[in-house]
């Protein structure tokens, strides 16, 4: 006999996207339920300042915005549920979830499960996370204007770092372990032109070795050349890697349609943009955009969501 709880809608995720479409749902008598996940907050708990979200001029820490997120959803009364989901169901409706701590089926389903930043993995890289180590320059290079930084890459994601921190930064360093870039010929092209001005500084075949640092955050690094093996140190103060993200879809892998890991939605400009490949299931935030990856655009789609997940469950049929 199954013991699955019932909800009318379930929102899994709780970063701005999912926090977003909890008070959107709310406030339209969805009873909405939001499975937080293992990291609730999403990937802002780890971001110490936030200057450039609209109407806090002042600016706010990640984890404070998270926290007014929380409150906000808990204000009409959205049920939040502590568990992680492992294991999905969506072959049947209701649709089935399987966590830690129990079972839950629903009618319609939020997908806000956001993509996780891929680091090197280094004990001092991870010492340094949110006190000078960043994966979004577009978030954090604000705070290192007229000072040195790194970029470790060599992808797209790598030059567009690194060409955004040439308008702020004083120096850029690019690191990258090969000695030739993957990235689109148009942004190797723009970044040789800020090599030649000296905006951005190449350091190929080279490998991050350790970052150092002190109480207030990184003072340098510490490279190594991939052929030599010799050390070189650089004095900056912000390091930024950037080898891409990871959605976090595995359990959806072979349910839902993906693109690069990434969910697929309807887009376009004729409503039910948020809609994946199965109808009732929607997605917002990061797990469906690999481009712009903002605090302000997963709210934003959160939101789209939400009314879409409202007008999919006032077209079912009452019982």
């Amino acid at each position: 006999m199954s013991t699955a709880t019932h909800r009318k809608l379930i929102i899994l995720g709780s970063g701005p996207a999912g926090y977003t479409a909890a008070v959107y749902a709310a406030r339209a008598n969805l009873s909405p339920a939001l499975i937080t996940g293992v990291e609730k907050g999403g990937q802002l708990t780890t971001t110490t300042d936030v200057e450039n979200w609209p109407g806090d001029p002042e600016g706010l820490t990640g984890p404070d915005l998270m926290e007014r997120m929380f409150q906000h959803a808990e204000k009409f009364q959205t049920e939040i549920i502590s568990d992680h989901i492992k294991k999905v169901d969506f072959s049947n409706r209701p649709f089935r979830l399987y966590g830690d701590d129990q079972e839950y089926t629903c009618d319609a389903l939020i997908i806000s499960t956001g993509a996780s930043a891929r680091y090197l993995g280094l004990p001092s890289e991870e010492a340094f996370k949110g006190r000078g180590v960043s994966a979004c320059a577009t978030c954090d290079g604000f705070f290192y204007r007229k000072q040195k930084v790194a970029v470790v890459g060599g992808g797209n994601t790598a030059v567009e770092e690194a060409l955004y921190l040439a308008n702020i930064a004083s120096e850029v360093h690019l690191i990258h372990r090969r000695d030739t870039f993957r990235s689109e010929k148009i942004l190797i092209d723009r970044m040789m032109e800020k090599v030649k001005n000296g905006n951005i500084i190449l350091h190929t075949d080279r490998t991050l070795e350790e970052v150092q640092g002190d109480d207030m955050g990184v003072t340098g690094i510490r490279i190594r050349d991939t052929k030599s093996d010799n050390i070189e140190e650089l004095d900056v103060t912000g390091l930024f890697i950037a080898i891409g993200h990871s959605p976090n879809t595995g359990i959806f892998d072979g349910q839902l349609e993906l693109a690069n890991g990434y969910i697929k939605v309807q887009s376009g400009l004729h409503g039910n943009a948020s809609q994946t490949s199965v109808p009732g299931i929607f997605a917002a935030g990061d797990v469906m955009d690999h481009v712009y990856r903002q605090a302000i655009t997963s709210a934003g789609t959160g939101c789209m969501a939400a009314l879409d997940a409202e007008r999919f469950l006032d077209s079912l049929p009452t019982k």
